[in-house]
């Protein structure tokens, strides 16, 4: 069982995991996709509810072409870290009982930059000019 909180710590745990999981399934030629994914990191605990509670919280912030759904194919984490960030905010938020705003958004960009030190780090909420 996987233990959840809202640090930075656990976030690099869990993006270290994802691309983990991501290399496990390849090799095991199975499908990377956020129903398995939960299914391995959770169990039995990630039953239908929790998945869809998953993919729903984590399409909300995301454009309809981005949305997520428990069986399409996710793309490497390295490559489109905005997909996975919102899939981990969202793991977060369900696990906890929090809101997605209530997850700490800045500890979970600079993880990514933890994880993965050679990729472009991420920060969606920077501003921008007009």
């Amino acid at each position: 069982m996987m233990n959840i909180e809202n640090t930075q710590e656990c976030f690099v745990r869990l993006w270290l995991r994802l691309e983990h999981t991501r290399r496990l399934f390849k090799a095991q030629y199975k499908r990377f996709c956020i129903r398995r994914v939960l299914q391995a990191w959770f169990g039995s605990e990630a039953d239908d509810d929790f998945i869809w509670e998953v993919c729903h919280q984590a399409s909300s912030v995301l454009s309809e072409e981005d949305e997520l759904c428990g069986w399409d194919e996710l793309p490497l984490p390295k490559l489109h870290p905005r997909k996975h960030r919102e899939l981990l905010r969202a793991i977060v938020a369900v696990k906890l009982d929090i809101g997605m705003r209530k997850v700490d958004l800045k500890a979970l960009d600079k993880a990514y930059s933890i994880a993965f030190p050679k990729s472009t780090p991420i920060n969606v909420n920077k501003k921008r000019k007009p």
